[in-house]
This record gives structure tokens, sequence and C-alpha cells, in this order.
């Protein structure tokens, strides 16, 4: 039986016209790149229990996921990955803790392309943008 391929889960937040993006701290692989917050999902963790334990751990912050929104394979270290990307809400006036990154942003959607995203994440964009009717 051949093995299910590993899978990770990126949180898209889109609020007043505006993407939730975190710049990874300096070292490994992504170091000093922005992504989409998330992570890899554990062993028997759904997509959802992932992405709490992930923004938690990360941000020290409560969401919900809301909707998977795209899908993409990338290779790591690790090998090939499926990312996930969901569709969350966070509470209003939330409080983020850089615990894994060196600053957050929130970017206008047309300038998604303008910054040094990771490249798993880059794969996603397109479908993101369509999902939230803008014209990528």
């Amino acid at each position: 039986m051949a093995e299910a391929t590993a899978r990770s889960i990126a949180g898209i937040v889109y609020k007043n016209g505006k993407f939730l993006v975190a710049k990874r701290k300096a070292g490994g692989a992504i170091g000093l790149r922005w992504e989409f917050p998330g992570g890899k999902v554990e062993s028997g963790e759904t997509d959802a229990q992932a992405l709490r334990r992930e923004f938690m751990e990360e941000l020290g912050i409560e969401i919900e996921p809301l909707r998977l929104i795209a899908t993409s394979r990338f290779f790591s270290n690790s090998g090939e990955r499926v990312l996930a990307a969901w569709e969350l809400s966070i509470p209003e006036g939330c409080v983020f803790e850089l615990r894994e990154h060196s600053e957050l942003g929130w970017i206008d959607a047309p300038d998604i392309h303008g910054i040094d995203l990771v490249e798993s994440d880059k794969a996603l964009v397109p479908q993101i943008l369509r999902h939230f009717g803008i014209d990528a």
C-alpha cells in the first residue's frame, strides 16, 4: 500500500482588502521569507485541528477555519507535500504574539505578487485570489 502524501496547511485571513502574511525568523529553508501562517498536519489531526494548533503555537491566537479554498503540491526537505489553504476568521482586536516570525503584515491583494512569498504559498495565490473574486 502506498504511503499517503504528507500534508501542510496555510491559513488565509482576508480582511478589508488585505491578506495577513508573516515573515519567518532567520534560519532554515524559508527564513526571512513571507508566508501565509500554518504548518504541518500531524498524524491523526484534521486540517482544522492543525490550523488551530499552528495559529496558537506561532501567533498566540484562536482562529476559526471556515472552508478549504485551494490546494497545491510542493517538495520540501522531507519530500512531496500537499498544501491546503483554508479561509479563516480571527477574533476582532486579537493581539498577535510573534513566536516563529519576525513581523506580521497586512498586504493589499494586488501587492501579494510583489513580496518574497515562499514558493509553496506562491503556487496557491491564483486560486486564493479567484476564491475572493480578485483579478490576478
